[in-house]
């Protein structure tokens, strides 16, 4: 199954104030789940919302899957992400 990326506004914020290597980094990462939630390292969060992270080194992409399509609400540094 083919998903399509949708990106929330915030999200777009993040990837803006990343370093541009690692918002590269990101956005490949996010582009591989296209496929399936199989490629990288994906893992569904429990009491949480959204119910999906993404891990790309100190950063991560926290999202959700609606349908057909990925949507990603936050990227942000991992001391950040769960609070």
């Amino acid at each position: 199954m083919a998903f399509q990326l949708e990106f929330k506004p915030k999200a777009v914020k993040d990837l803006d104030k990343l370093p541009t290597e690692m918002a590269g980094r990101v956005i490949q990462k996010l582009e591989s789940l296209r496929s399936g939630l199989k490629g990288g390292d994906v893992k569904r969060l429990t009491n949480f919302s959204p119910e999906y992270r993404l891990r790309v080194g100190d950063y991560r992409a926290l999202f959700e899957v609606e349908g057909a399509s990925i949507v990603v609400y936050r990227v942000i540094h991992r001391r950040e992400a769960y609070r």
